[in-house]
């Protein structure tokens, strides 16, 4: 896809200076807190250390102990139920004291100030879904190395150099091109072998933020609100604890898992995504880091106004009940592995097929008389780089440059002699003929109005044009991708059918000259006529030395015209070879 792209471009190609500017222009707009966003202070105040009911009851001095038993008589239950209720109650009554609003331990209701404070909540995570959405959910690899650039510069500068193809080439001048990616792959497992267990740790902590993140800002909170109703009484909205009380441990876990906010490199590795994709001028990006901020900020004053952790408590009367860390972030390693081993190996491909490009470029030099290819107008190309970027091109610039340099002055005047002047054995044949002759006759045409229709004013750079001034990026990439991929398909219809065209004259003209191995196609009627043509017998009686003059002639006129279509056939062979490399090798336009 062209956004992973984009990515996988802004990891590997972008150089450091160009990164710290960019990174510059969030960082100077805006300095995020670095206050903590979970504190425990408030759920260790409102009871002692959880330790089971029964352990608590043990250590008892004796007068409470035979306090609580003669409570239980009155409530017909046993003395240490009666302890564990009298615990609950204390701290549901504190939770009321301290946390007004939030619970009621006696219905065990959720109160209006805690379905505002989950609203705002769910407001401030939610906004970065968002950037989750355009950055680590897109292209996870791409952003851990992005990452790793911030927090291990030199780790991520020496991959970069280490492992670049040239470079391997260049110092293993001796080794194959499959041995020259696996050195590579070596040069990046040395590299990986060096990381400290300081930066470990640092990227450790910022995708474990980042899972947090990520759960906390995809939790469910629409369907925890749905059950809330309400409360005339109580001019809000109000919620049975026992009917959600799944949902506030998951989110209790999250919420103790994220307890600090995330690092300055990996709030700007998210934005850095963000604004490689769209331009934004220095409000907007303000406005956009002082929503990032607030986000924190919600999560923070969630955390400070909602004892989660003890209306749990109060909810499954279980004072020992701690949330627990949730897992995730263990894996960075290995996805920062895997991107870099596959961008090698990518670039390995892109090397060697440029070395392919070279030597095919080299090889049809000679073909095309040491002509330059002739470039089509308004495709994307270093002298032109606004372009179209359309696959096919480099097809369709040779195709063109064949018409005007081999096919007009080398191959056309045999086949029009053929066409005008040849006897085929049906009608059916000819007018076989006929119609590959028309197809390549017409291939200048056909690429030149082709060209026209990606410029501004016709059909696919008009459309690609209007795509590009979208100002919705998913809008934007929609419509150029479809111009693009109609007229990359188009491109692909002209190339199939020249390709079609020259093999059927192909297996015309062997059959001609009596090489068809599958009997379709036999040689002309009045073969004879173009192995004759212009010879006539002499009379008198110097005639019969006159004759054999003739003869002589004759033959060396038919021996020419199979010479012609020999090399017409040959001339016409190298072109689809030549096709079929530069199909092999065409990976964009842009390297045209």
């Amino acid at each position: 896809m062209e956004e992973d792209r984009t990515f996988h471009n802004l990891v590997s190609q972008m150089s450091a200076e160009e990164r710290n500017t960019l990174l510059a222009s969030i960082s100077d707009k805006y300095t995020f807190s670095q206050e903590p966003l979970y504190e425990d202070s408030h759920q260790d105040r409102a009871t002692d250390t959880p330790v089971s009911v029964e352990t608590q009851f043990t250590r008892l001095p004796w007068y409470r102990y035979i306090w609580f038993f003669i409570l239980s008589l009155f409530k017909t239950t046993t003395p240490e139920k009666a302890f564990q209720e009298n615990r609950m109650s204390k701290l549901g009554r504190e939770i009321g004291s301290r946390f007004p609003g939030t619970y009621d331990y006696k219905r065990n209701l959720l109160l209006p100030l805690f379905h505002k404070a989950l609203t705002d909540l769910k407001d401030g995570a939610r906004f970065f879904y968002t950037a989750l959405d355009s950055s680590v959910q897109r292209d996870k690899g791409a952003f851990y190395a992005f990452l790793a650039s911030l927090e291990m510069e030199d780790i991520h500068s020496r991959i970069q150099t280490e492992t670049a193809p040239q470079r391997i080439s260049e110092k293993y001048p001796d080794s194959t091109e499959m041995e020259w990616q696996q050195l590579a792959i070596h040069e990046l497992e040395e590299a990986l072998v060096t990381i400290t267990d300081e930066h470990r740790q640092a990227m450790y902590d910022n995708v474990r933020s980042l899972y947090c993140l990520k759960e906390l800002a995809g939790f469910l909170y629409d369907r925890l609100l749905l059950t809330f109703e309400f409360e005339p009484s109580l001019q809000g909205s109000v919620c049975s604890v026992r009917v959600v009380k799944d949902q506030l441990c998951t989110l209790n876990n999250i919420l103790y898992s994220f307890k600090y906010p995330p690092s300055m490199a990996l709030i700007e590795s998210m934005f850095a995504f963000i604004l490689n994709e769209q331009e934004y001028d220095a409000v907007e990006l303000q406005n956009i880091l002082a929503k990032a901020e607030d986000a924190l900020t919600s999560i923070r004053a969630f955390n400070r106004q909602i004892p989660l952790t003890l209306i749990l408590r109060c909810a499954s009367q279980d004072v020992r009940l701690e949330p627990e860390v949730i897992s995730g972030g263990e894996d960075w390693f290995m996805a920062f592995h895997d991107y870099w081993k596959e961008h090698i190996e990518e670039q390995f491909t892109i090397f060697k097929l440029e070395r392919q490009r070279k030597k095919l470029f080299e090889s049809f030099t000679y073909f095309l008389g040491g002509k330059p290819l002739q470039i089509l107008e308004y495709v994307e190309s270093e002298s032109n780089p606004d372009g179209m970027p359309v696959y096919g091109i480099f097809s369709l610039s040779f195709l063109k440059t064949f018409y005007s340099v081999v096919f007009i002055t080398e191959i056309n005047g045999v086949l029009r002699d053929i066409l005008l002047n040849g006897d085929f054995q049906n009608r059916e044949h000819r007018t076989t003929f006929t119609g590959y002759y028309n197809n390549i006759i017409k291939l200048e045409e056909d690429i030149e109005r082709f060209d026209y229709n990606l410029s501004a004013s016709g059909a696919y750079g008009k459309r690609y044009t209007q795509g590009s001034a979208e100002a919705s990026i998913s809008v934007k990439r929609r419509k150029m991708q479809v111009a693009v991929e109609e007229a990359s398909a188009e491109a692909e219809e002209i190339i199939v059918r020249t390709k079609s065209s020259i093999e059927g004259l192909l297996t015309i003209l062997e059959a001609i000259i009596h090489k068809d191995r599958d009997g379709k196609y036999t040689t002309l009627v009045n073969m004879s006529r173009f192995m004759e043509r212009n010879s006539q017998p002499g009379g008198g009686p110097s005639g019969k030395k006159e004759e054999q003059r003739t003869q002589s002639l004759s033959g060396q006129k038919g021996a020419a015209f199979i010479t012609d279509v020999v090399e017409v056939i040959q001339k016409l062979q190298q072109t689809l070879h030549i096709l079929v490399d530069i199909d092999v090798t065409e990976l964009d336009n842009t390297s045209l």
